[in-house]
């Protein structure tokens, strides 16, 4: 299945191509969250007044948002706060620059710097073509070095993959050795050209594009079996395992942003 809503780019006059780094957003009332800890970074952002958290045990801090490191274990308490939440890959481009910004486990958000980035902000654009200039932005407010000097190089054939995964169903062969030769090149090649070209390892890449995919769906409206299985998840409990493990939230919180 293919899903309108998976993130896209415009390249070089081609199709749309997936953009990077693939994002989760979302947008509404928020909660007060138990200690938890994911790789992903996250900038959380109160759209008025402030939200607290707790990171490394330390006294609550209260702010107009937050950007937290990965790994670190973290409660928020943004319970009657509506915010705007978006997870972001700690290895793509712009989550080097962001974690330049970070001298511990979390970074407040002033609320210059808020207002800046939060505007008429819509998760459905962020996690569409409106992600990257978002994600620049964000880390110009916030102090962090350009996300790229320049764009990089695409090889072709990775080009050519990046069109393959926007088509194929969630039921494909998307090992190593099947997108390789699909593409028709070696693993080792393709890995390397795929690295150089996206600026992350392709796992990774998959990794979070699958769990893009879901989130769109569930922000779009899809009951979340069906936006499992869209997805290519076994199920909705296998979704939500994966939700959990890489965000510390359920994707039912999808629904109310």
């Amino acid at each position: 299945m293919k899903l309108a809503s998976v993130p896209t780019v415009s390249g070089d006059g081609d199709a749309e191509l997936p953009t990077w780094p693939p994002l989760l957003a979302t947008r509404g009332f928020g909660a007060r969250s138990a200690t938890h800890m994911h790789h992903a970074m996250h900038i959380v952002l109160a759209l008025e007044g402030s939200l607290a958290i707790t990171a490394k045990g330390s006294a609550p801090i209260r702010a107009a948002g937050v950007l937290t490191a990965p790994d670190v274990p973290h409660a928020l308490d943004a319970e009657g706060v509506e915010v705007l939440l978006v997870f972001l890959e700690p290895e793509s481009d712009v989550g080097s620059a962001l974690r330049a910004v970070l001298s511990g486990p979390v970074r407040v958000v002033s609320p210059e710097e808020r207002d800046q980035l939060v505007g008429d902000a819509d998760p459905m654009s962020i996690m569409q073509s409106g992600g990257v200039a978002w994600t620049e932005r964000a880390a110009n407010v916030l102090g962090g070095a350009p996300a790229r000097e320049a764009p990089r190089p695409m090889h072709p054939r990775v080009r050519k993959l990046l069109k393959l995964l926007r088509t194929m169903p969630p039921e494909s062969d998307t090992s190593l050795e099947g997108l390789a030769e699909a593409v028709s090149l070696s693993p080792g090649r393709l890995m390397h050209a795929f690295s150089d070209s996206i600026g992350v390892p392709l796992r990774p890449y998959l990794a979070w594009l699958k769990l893009q995919r879901a989130a769109a769906a569930i922000v779009s409206g899809m009951p979340l079996a069906q936006a499992a299985h869209a997805a290519g998840f076994a199920d909705a409990a296998h979704m939500t395992r994966t939700f959990r493990r890489m965000f510390g939230m359920s994707p039912s919180v999808l629904i109310r942003g």
